[in-house]
């Protein structure tokens, strides 16, 4: 099995996906490819819905 060390599609090793708190912001964060989560993630309200963020990053790569 290869791994790749790198994302695909020259996305970055980290990333901070940001929304509204639905069913399709879960399913983006679900469906990263090959990233996992890190850290907890964030929310706040803006006056009108739950706006939530979630950090992922690519494995293996160098974390500071």
């Amino acid at each position: 099995m290869t791994t790749c060390t790198t994302p695909p599609d020259n996305l970055p090793t980290y990333r901070l996906l940001t929304g509204p708190d639905d069913a399709a912001f879960c399913k983006r964060v679900s469906e990263a490819p090959g990233y996992e989560l890190y850290g907890s993630p964030a929310a706040t309200f803006n006056g009108e819905r739950v706006i939530v963020a979630q950090a992922i990053v690519w494995p293996g790569a160098h974390r500071h």
